[in-house]
Parts: C-alpha cells; structure tokens; sequence
C-alpha cells in the first residue's frame, strides 16, 4: 500500500486540511511554498482518467476550495496546479500540488530543448478520441 493510501486510512500522520468520502487533502511534507497541499482521490490509480467523473469533480472542487482559503489565509489571487500522471506520477497514486503563489517567487516551467509543433492537425488528433 502507498504513503497517500496509508494517509487515507489514517495510518500515517498528515496535516489534513479537508476530506471527503473520495478525496483527501493535505500539506505537502516538501513545499514549493507556505500552504502547498496534494488533494489526493482515496482510490490508488496513477491517472485522472482512471477515475470516475465524480471523484474527478470532487477533486477539483477541492481545488477550488484550497484556492479561495489561499486567498483569504496569504492575502493573494495567484496560484498554481500541477499533476503528473501515469509513469510520470512520483508515487503512484494520482494526486494534485495547489500552492499559492507570489510575484517574483522563482517557480515557473522548464521547457525541453527544440520546438513541439502546434497546429490544427494536432488539435484534430486529441479532439478525435475525446
């Protein structure tokens, strides 16, 4: 059983900021900043779309409820959500980062070298199976 699970069932400590019967959330061990927190599904999958639509809706009205505490807790409108998934997620266990963020704070993208293409024949491709 993974660390998010074990979370889940309470068998690990965790500063737990809000749950419900399919998501769980709580403070990030290693954050980008003060209040960095992974809003977890209960149920161990690598991937969003693995998930039913109601523990993704319910994941991401966890989302927006961290974000407006954010704004009342820091005093600010900017954050960041980010989630890796499939052989890309860190422990296996789908889960998103919300954290506030700030002008100036030094977080941002690392793109890869070259150039990926972005055209109308790509945006045919992923509509097609959507």
């Amino acid at each position: 059983m993974c660390d998010f699970c074990k979370i889940a069932r309470k068998e690990l400590p965790a500063h737990i900021v809000y749950e419900n019967e399919n998501v769980i959330a709580f403070l990030d061990y290693d954050p980008i900043h003060e209040g960095h927190t992974l809003v977890c599904p209960k149920e161990h999958v690598d991937s969003i779309d693995k998930l039913s639509e109601e523990v993704v809706l319910d994941t991401m009205k966890a989302a927006s409820k961290l974000v407006g505490a954010f704004r009342e807790v820091y005093g600010n409108d900017s954050y960041g959500i980010m989630q890796n998934g499939g052989k890309c997620c860190d422990y296996g266990h789908a889960h998103f980062h919300i954290f506030p963020r700030y002008d100036n704070d030094g977080f941002g993208w690392v793109y890869p070298e070259g150039k990926s293409e972005y055209s109308e024949a790509i945006a045919e491709k992923i509509k097609e199976y959507i």
